[in-house]
């Protein structure tokens, strides 16, 4: 496990130090916002993909959802416990090169418990759920399950799947792209993973533990211990507002390009 941790720790801030090293090189006309932004981006659509790989092996692996384990369970566990560390800072440099290329005066003054505030203020759902994640998701997969349940770990790792398509739409907007037929694309895909992956996934997890003990998907929940719903809900809640979000950006874009495409048609004499 140390040296699950230890190569967490090099990973990823390692991976973000060179994505900005290298686009400073090959990006000279971008600002410090844009090249701390795309590699944020970039990072977390890796750790994003490495935790869906972990969990589709994870449980394809288990035949029992509540027996069966797998020794990548714990160890990526471990492995991903620093870009959750790593990833707060990165966000709040991202923060603080935006507000600076903005003009906002605070940001000027350079980094300041009040650079500090206004990220948390701004951000304060990542950041709680990156700590939640830390302090409370990562003792109780390592401390407390008593080495059952690595199937359902699997599956909270392959909600996953969506972040490499988010982060990919920023980095389109990054470059300008945001009209393009890609960006479209990518956030048809984006919606569809996030909804997938993101909360269908619980409903299918209590679909799998009926279906190993024969019990009906409806009745499950009564089965289960309360801490284990709470938990699930907990887990639930802020995919739904982000999913909400995701939609009302959706519909803000379509709308947008429907207006501008009705200006831009050529009207008939």
């Amino acid at each position: 496990m140390i040296s699950a941790l230890a190569c967490g720790a090099v990973v990823f801030p390692g991976l973000f130090y060179s994505f900005r090293k290298i686009l400073r090189h090959t990006s000279t006309k971008w600002s410090d916002a844009d090249v701390v932004s795309v590699s944020e981006r970039l990072v977390s659509a890796i750790h994003g993909s490495l935790a869906t790989a972990a969990g589709v092996r994870v449980v394809t692996s288990c035949s029992d959802v509540m027996t069966d384990s797998h020794w990548l369970t714990n160890w990526f566990v471990v492995f991903g416990a620093p870009y959750m560390a790593y990833d707060i800072f990165a966000m709040y440099l991202s923060h603080f090169h935006t507000q600076r290329v903005r003009g906002h005066s605070s940001s000027n003054s350079g980094h300041s418990p009040r650079t500090v505030k206004a990220f948390l203020m701004k951000d304060w759902m990542l950041v709680v759920h990156h700590l939640v994640l830390l302090l409370v998701f990562l003792p109780i997969t390592l401390f407390f399950r008593r080495g059952l349940g690595d199937f359902f770990i699997g599956c909270l790792f392959t909600t996953e799947f969506s972040t490499p398509f988010v982060s990919t739409g920023k980095i389109l907007i990054q470059l300008g792209l945001d009209n393009g037929r890609l960006h479209r694309i990518n956030g048809i895909i984006v919606l569809l993973t996030f909804f997938t992956c993101r909360i269908l996934v619980f409903p299918f997890m209590y679909w799998m533990y009926g279906q190993q003990f024969g019990i009906p998907l409806h009745r499950v929940a009564f089965h289960l211990p309360l801490h284990c719903n709470v938990g699930n809900l907990a887990i639930l809640a802020p995919q739904v507002y982000w999913l909400i979000l995701l939609l009302k950006k959706a519909r803000r874009l379509y709308l947008r390009q429907k207006r501008d495409g009705g200006k831009d048609r050529p009207k008939n004499d």
